[in-house]
């Protein structure tokens, strides 16, 4: 609920009120299933979006959509508003725009291959390192090359050029082991089984079509309809996490707001941390370090603080810790790891407190005006204004409606000319020139044959063979180069994790 110029969170001894010109400084949701992260999350967005913010969230159990429609009215209802002494309580939904990957109740979202980069698409494909590094050069031949890579038919065929051609590109690029592609081809298959070929293509996402306000001002709740796509988690968290670090290269620097421009919710975290390589989560955090500036705040929804790598979890200040259940040493040990994140309070015992509390209860700090942590409050999650289960037809109806002209832009996919097609257009040029070069030569020697048996000589002249001709790989190559370079700019940068900015 949005008070002045901050969400008012939840009631401890004092008001828990979120600060708006604190919170791109990012914060946690964390607790244990059935313990209110989803109500805490809707009440956050939805102060969020009335204060003019935009939002994303990901609906993985088909609820959050909800948050288009407002609460209905009931006598429990009503005694927690009593409880929380709220005046001119009002139930009102926010403009919501529905969104989805594998061809759901939503407007597509694709990216493209390119887009996506090699560091990325390495673990979304589950590749060893060995096999990450020809990935990488891969991307390589094809940026030099100018060869576009949007979606999976594009890379399958850009692996088995570079296969095909490996002699020449060692020199250049290094070793390609037939082994390796071969591994990530099968992987392709795998991601295709997962709706790969759904989600790789045109139009690709332009993230900047989440930055909108309604007409009264309020930020639209971009959700995402991830009820199927959970079931593939890894395909999750590296499109999350491309969409994050997409935010971080794209925005430009704007310093300290007094709002931010953009809060990005990312529920179930730890799919994200799962198995990550140390060189990897060097880079998140650099990323979550920095987009701060771009005026972007990012707030990890899990279940335990230990399921977020301690150097991210160092960056998030403003807190909300449901309840925790203690019943092994491991989950006792997380619990006192989870206590130790606040500013202790005198009057209670946090690590006590995370084992008695209730549905709805949490453990909450935010900083203060001058960035500091506050201490830690038990206090009550006010309720949300929105409907707290999933949402009736007739408002799924007005979010299709308020995303109307976003899905007529993304709604048919594009297959436009790209490395599958040059790759096959240069293959049967090849093989045009080489049946003319056999033509030729079988001419050639024909008429040495009927020279030798006229006992005569050839003399004069040279002979159309007798000079060595430009490859016609290279002219083909140079020309797809020269005529995609101008649709994709005049350079190719690829950023801290590989996806490719246009500059």
């Amino acid at each position: 609920m949005l008070v002045e110029h901050a969400i008012w969170m939840g009631q401890g001894q004092e008001p828990c009120h979120l600060l708006l010109n604190q919170a791109n400084r990012h914060g946690l949701i964390a607790g244990a299933s059935g313990t209110g992260k989803t109500v805490t999350l809707k009440v956050m967005a939805e102060g969020f979006s009335q204060a003019g913010v935009p939002v994303f969230m990901a609906d993985v159990k088909g609820d959050v959509r909800g948050m288009c429609q407002p609460g209905t009215d009931s006598e429990k209802m009503q005694q927690r508003i009593a409880r929380f002494g709220i005046e001119n309580w009002s139930y009102r939904g926010c403009p919501v725009r529905l969104w989805s990957m594998l061809e759901g109740d939503g407007i597509p979202v694709r990216v493209t291959v390119s887009d996506m980069g090699p560091t990325i698409l390495s673990r979304l494909l589950g590749l060893t390192e060995v096999q990450e590094g020809v990935l990488n050069l891969v991307f390589r031949v094809a940026d030099d090359e100018g060869l576009l890579l949007i979606d999976i038919k594009d890379l399958r065929a850009i692996l088995n050029y570079v296969a095909e051609h490996a002699k020449e590109y060692e020199t250049t690029y290094g070793r390609v082991s037939s082994q390796s592609v071969g591994a990530i081809l099968r992987s392709l298959i795998a991601l295709e089984d997962q709706g790969g070929t759904i989600f790789f293509g045109e139009p690709n996402l332009d993230l900047q079509d989440w930055f909108a306000c309604d007409e009264n001002g309020h930020g639209y709740v971009n959700i995402l309809d991830a009820a199927k796509l959970i079931t593939s988690p890894q395909v999750y968290a590296m499109f999350l996490l491309w969409m994050m670090t997409e935010l971080f290269e794209t925005l430009p620097e704007v310093g300290d707001l007094d709002r931010p421009k953009f809060v990005f919710f990312f529920d179930e975290a730890h799919l994200l941390f799962d198995n990550m390589p140390k060189s990897l989560v060097e880079k998140i955090v650099q990323v979550v370090k920095l987009i701060r500036s771009k005026g972007v705040g990012i707030y990890f929804i899990t279940q335990q603080p230990s399921d977020i790598p301690d150097e991210v979890l160092a960056q998030l200040s403003n807190r909300v810790q449901h309840g925790l259940r203690a019943y092994t040493p491991a989950e006792q040990k997380a619990v006192k790891a989870a206590a130790r994140g606040f500013r202790a309070n005198p009057a209670f015992d946090a690590q006590q407190a995370l084992s008695e509390l209730g549905t709805g209860e949490a453990l909450v700090s935010f900083l203060d005006q001058e960035g500091r942590p506050c201490i830690v409050q038990m206090a009550k999650i006010l309720p949300p204004q929105c409907l707290m289960a999933a949402p009736e037809d007739r408002y799924v109806e007005v979010c299709r409606a308020a995303g109307a002209d976003l899905n007529r832009k993304y709604g048919k996919a594009l297959d436009r000319q790209s490395a599958y097609e040059d790759l096959e257009e240069m293959a049967e040029q090849e093989e045009k020139e080489a049946a003319r070069l056999a033509k030729q030569e079988e001419r050639r020697a024909a008429s040495t044959r009927s020279t030798t048996r006229s006992g005569g000589s050839r003399s004069g002249g040279s002979r159309s063979g007798g000079r060595k001709s430009t490859s016609f790989t290279s002219k083909a190559v140079t020309s797809a180069a020269n005529t995609i370079g101008r649709e994709v700019g005049k350079s190719l940068v690829r950023g801290i994790l590989g996806a490719l900015t246009k500059k």
